[in-house]
C-alpha cells in the first residue's frame, strides 16, 4: 500500500512551563477509522506529543486505542528514542480523542506501525533539536557542535551539558525547526527501538488496578442494560415496563424505537438498534430487572424473513448456488475452460467455513455523561473517531459538542470498530439525565455481534503432465445483493495464485442476509487463506509434489499482467511482493526441518502462507492425533517479514503468539443461527482455546529493507491451513469444513 505523507512540527508554550510537541499529519487513514478521506486537506492543527516540565520528566501521549496490541507501549517508544532520553524517564498518558492534532486514532488493520513509523519519529526528532538549539543559544555555541544522551543536551567542547528539564521553556519559545532539516538516528545507534520492552501497563494490570472501559466510575453514575431482540432489527411491540420500573434500584426503564433497519446487506456500524433500556443504582439491579423483561418482539420489523433464516438453510442454498456458475466475475484472464479440458487431471473440492462470533473477554461498554447540550464518553472502542460521528448523527449533535476519552481495553480482534454500544451509551445518558454506564452482559455480546461471515468455495485447479498448475477456478458464495458483498464477506479479485497461473477465473454469487457482520482479525485473509492454501495443498498431493516446492514455483512464475494490474498501482494500490512470501516459507522450511520431516501415522506437519495486512508470514504446524481422532497440536514454527526493524520484540512475539492461539481456535469454533438468531450465548457453548491446547512456539523474523508493517493480524491467516495440512499428512483425511468437529476430529 503506498501512503502518502505530508508532517510537519509546530511548537507551543504548555500552562505553567514546558516544552510541547504537536505533530501535523495527513488524515490518510481517516477512512479505515470510519471517517471520511480528507480531499487532500492542509496540514492540521496541533496538539501535545510531548510534554518535558522543569524537572526533566518527560510525558509522552500514546495516541491510538490500546486493545491489546502493545501500541501504547510501542507508538511512545518511537518519540523517546528520536527525542534521545531513556526510556525509564517516560511516563506515557493515553491521548483522548482528537483528529485534529493526531490523525486519524484508530486501532485495525494493523496500520498502527505503517502509518507512524516515521511520522512519530520525526516528533520526537524535532524535541531533539530544540532542545540542542535552546542549549547553544544559552551557551552562545553553534548547534552542530552540541549533541545529546539520556535526555541530556551536551557540549563536548567545553564540557558542559544541561538537562532538558532546564531548557523546557527556553526550547518552548523556539520556532518550529523545518522537517526537511531534521536529523534521524541510524538504527544501529537505537537505544529504545528494537530493545525488548515492557508494556507501559504491564505493573497495573498485575497488581488489578482500574484501567479498562469497565472500570470507569463517575460521580452519580447509574448502570444500564439494553434489551435487543434477538432477531436483528426486531422492534419492541409491548412490553411489562410498568412491573421493571418498581423493581428496587430502578430508575427509568424505556423503549428506544432505534434507526437501524434490516436489509439484505446490513452495514458493519448501522446505527442504533431498537431496544429497551433498564437503568439502576447497580448494574446487578439493571441485569435482574431485565431477567424479568417480559417483551412481545416485532421480528419481522427489521425483514418480513430474517426470522426465517438458519445456518442449515444458508448450507443448502450455497449448495445449490455453487452447481451454477458464479453470478459475479471478479477476474478472468486465459482461456480457462479450454485449459481444463486439456488438462492431464483436475482436482475439484468444495470448501467452507462458518460465522464466528469475536469473543473478547471484556464485554462492549460505554460510559456517557450528557451535561447542557454536551456530551462526554469514555469508551473502548477500535473506532473512537467513527464512533463519535455515529454518536453525532444518531443524537443530532455536533461532533465538536462530544469528547471521547479513549480507556485500555480487553481485547477487541476487531469487534470493537463497530459502535453500537457507544451509541446506546450516550443516548441512555441523555434520557436519563444522569451519567451512566452500559455494560453488555456475554449474552449480548454473543448474541448481537458482527459476526465473522460464513462462506462456501467451489475450487478446480487443472494439472499439465508435470504436475505444474495450468488452470484455477474458485467460485465463492458468499452474503451479499448483486455485486455488494455483506461487510467482511467478499474476496478480491488478485487471491492468490491469480496472476501466477496461465489460466484464472474468480467469482462470487451472493445471499441476501439479515444480520450484521463484520472484521475479525485479519478480516477476509482468516477464512480465505484457510481455503486457498488449503486446496493448493490438495492440489500439490494430487501431483505428487512437496506443498512447499509448489508454492514456491507458483511465486517465481512469471505473472501475468494485464491493464487492470496497472490501474491499481497507478492508484497507489497495495502491491504483492512473491519475493516476500517466498523468503519466509523458505525460511520456516529450513527452521522447522521441513525437508527432512517424517511423517507417519498419527504424527503430521503441514506448511503454509500468507500476506495480508502489509506483512507476510509463513508457518508449519505439527500435530498428532490419537486413535480416536483427537487432535494435539505440539509445535508451530512462524516466520513474519514485516519489514526492516522490529520495534519492540516483546510486544512482536507477543502478537504472533496470540495471533497462532486465535487462528487455531478459528479451527474449533463456530456461531450457529436458527429462527433468525445465533444459537451461541456464552462460553460454555463457544469454547475458547485453553491453555493446555496452546503449542510450543518457535517465531523469528525475516528482515527485510522494506518499510516496517504491523503484526496484529499477518501471523494468524497461515495457522489455519497449515494445521489442517498437518492433519492430513497424519491421517490422510483432508478438512474441508470448519470447525474441525465436522470433520469428525475433537481436541485432546
Amino acid at each position: 500500500m503506498a501512503l502518502n505523507r505530508r508532517h510537519f512540527l509546530q511548537l507551543s508554550a504548555l500552562a505553567g512551563g514546558g516544552l510541547a510537541l504537536s505533530l501535523y499529519d495527513q488524515p490518510f487513514a481517516r477512512a479505515l477509522a470510519g471517517g471520511q478521506p480528507d480531499g487532500g486537506r492542509p496540514a492540521l492543527s496541533p496538539r501535545a506529543f510531548i510534554h518535558i516540565d522543569r524537572t526533566g520528566k518527560v510525558t509522552i501521549q500514546a495516541k491510538n486505542p490500546e486493545v491489546g496490541q502493545g501500541v501504547r507501549t510501542m507508538l511512545p517508544m518511537l518519540i523517546a528514542e528520536e527525542l534521545d532520553v531513556e526510556w525509564s524517564q517516560v511516563h506515557v498518558e493515553q491521548a483522548s480523542l482528537d483528529e485534529d492534532a493526531y490523525g486519524a486514532q484508530f486501532a485495525g488493520g494493523s496500520m498502527s506501525t505503517p502509518l507512524n513509523w516515521e511520522p512519530l519519529r520525526r516528533v520526537g526528532a524535532a524535541g531533539r533539536q530544540l532542545m540542542i538549539t535552546a542549549a547553544a543559544h544559552r551557551w552562545g555555541v553553534p548547534p552542530q557542535e552540541c549533541s545529546t544522551a539520556a535526555g541530556r543536551v551536551l557540549h563536548a567542547a567545553s564540557q558542559r551539558s544541561l538537562d532538558y528539564g532546564e531548557l523546557a521553556d527556553d526550547a518552548a519559545a523556539l520556532p518550529v525547526p523545518d522537517s526537511a532539516s531534521l536529523q534521524m538516528k541510524d538504527p544501529k545507534n537505537y537505544k529504545i527501538i528494537g530493545k525488548f520492552t515492557s508494556g507501559v501497563d504491564n505493573p497495573a494490570l498485575l497488581t488489578g488496578k482500574p484501567l479498562f472501559g469497565i472500570d470507569v466510575a463517575l460521580p452519580g453514575m447509574l448502570h444500564a442494560v439494553y434489551q435487543k431482540c434477538p432477531v436483528f432489527a426486531g422492534k419492541v411491540k409491548s412490553a411489562n415496563l410498568d412491573q421493571i420500573k418498581a423493581m428496587p434500584g430502578v430508575r427509568h426503564a424505556f423503549i428506544v424505537e432505534g434507526s437501524v433497519r434490516g436489509g439484505p446487506v446490513v452495514d458493519s456500524d448501522p446505527g442504533l438498534e431498537p431496544g429497551i433500556a433498564i437503568v439502576a443504582d447497580t448494574w446487578w439491579q439493571a441485569q435482574a430487572a431485565r431477567k424479568a423483561l417480559k417483551v412481545d418482539w416485532d421480528t419481522a420489523a427489521g425483514s418480513p424473513t430474517a426470522a426465517a433464516q438458519s445456518s442449515q438453510g444458508f448450507d443448502n442454498n450455497a449448495a445449490q448456488l455453487l452447481k451454477q456458475p458464479p453470478i459475479h466475475t471478479l477476474r478472468t484472464y486465459g482461456d480457462v475452460d479450454a485449459a481444463f479440458k486439456s488438462a492431464s487431471k483436475v482436482v475439484e473440492a468444495t470448501y467452507a467455513y462458518p460465522f464466528l462470533a469475536h469473543g473478547a473477554l471484556e464485554p462492549q461498554n460505554t460510559t456517557a455523561r450528557f451535561d447542557n447540550g454536551k456530551l462526554e464518553l469514555w469508551t473502548t472502542s477500535q473506532a473512537p473517531g467513527g464512533g463519535r460521528r455515529l454518536v453525532a448523527r444518531e443524537l443530532g449533535i455536533a461532533e465538536g459538542d462530544i469528547t471521547i476519552h479513549m480507556t485500555r481495553t480487553g481485547g477487541g480482534f476487531g469487534r470493537r470498530l463497530m459502535n453500537d454500544y457507544m451509541v446506546e451509551a450516550a443516548w441512555i445518558a441523555r434520557e436519563a439525565k444522569a451519567p451512566v454506564q452500559v455494560l453488555w452482559s456475554r449474552e449480548d455480546d454473543f448474541l448481537h455481534d458482527a459476526y465473522r461471515p460464513a462462506g462456501w468455495h467451489g475450487m478446480k485447479a487443472g494439472l499439465d503432465a508435470q504436475g505444474k498448475v495450468v488452470a484455477w477456478r474458485q467460485h465463492l458464495v458468499t452474503f451479499g445483493q448483486g455485486e455488494r458483498t455483506a461487510p467482511s464477506a467478499g474476496i478480491g479479485a488478485d487471491e492468490f495464485p491469480s496472476g501466477r497461473v496461465p489460466n484464472y477465473f474468480i467469482g462470487h454469487s451472493a445471499m441476501p442476509l439479515w444480520l450484521r457482520t463484520g472484521p475479525m482479525r485479519a478480516p477476509g485473509a482468516n477464512a480465505i487463506a484457510f481455503v486457498g492454501q488449503s486446496f493448493l495443498d490438495e492440489v500439490a498431493h494430487a501431483a505428487g509434489r512437496d506443498p512447499l516446492d509448489l508454492q514456491l514455483e507458483l511465486l517465481a512464475a512469471t505473472p501475468v499482467q494485464s491493464p487492470d494490474d496497472q490501474a491499481r498501482r497507478n492508484r497507489g494500490g497495495y502491491v504483492f511482493r512473491p519475493e516476500r512470501l517466498a523468503g519466509v516459507l523458505q525460511q520456516v522450511a529450513e527452521e522447522s526441518g521441513w525437508r527432512n520431516r517424517k511423517n507417519a501415522t498419527g504424527t503430521g506437519m503441514g506448511i503454509a502462507a500468507y500476506a495480508c495486512h502489509l506483512g507476510y508470514c509463513a508457518e508449519v504446524v505439527q500435530v498428532t492425533v490419537d486413535a480416536a481422532n483427537g487432535i494435539r497440536v505440539n509445535k508451530v514454527w512462524a516466520v513474519a517479514d514485516v519489514g526492516h526493524q522490529i520495534i519492540n520484540p516483546s510486544g512482536a512475539r507477543a502478537q504472533v503468539e496470540g495471533a497462532i492461539v486465535e487462528g487455531i481456535g478459528h479451527t474449533m469454533l463456530e456461531a450457529t443461527m436458527t429462527g433468525g438468531q445465533m444459537v451461541q450465548t456464552n462460553y460454555p457453548q463457544y469454547r475458547l482455546p485453553r491453555m493446555r491446547q496452546t503449542p510450543e512456539m518457535h517465531i523469528s523474523w525475516r528482515i527485510t529493507p522494506n518499510p516496517p508493517t504491523g503484526l496484529g493480524e499477518p501471523a494468524l491467516p497461515p495457522v489455519i491451513p497449515a494445521l489442517c495440512n498437518a492433519i492430513f499428512a497424519a491421517t490422510g483425511k483432508r478438512v474441508r469444513t470448519l470447525p474441525l468437529a465436522k470433520s469428525g476430529f475433537s481436541w485432546t
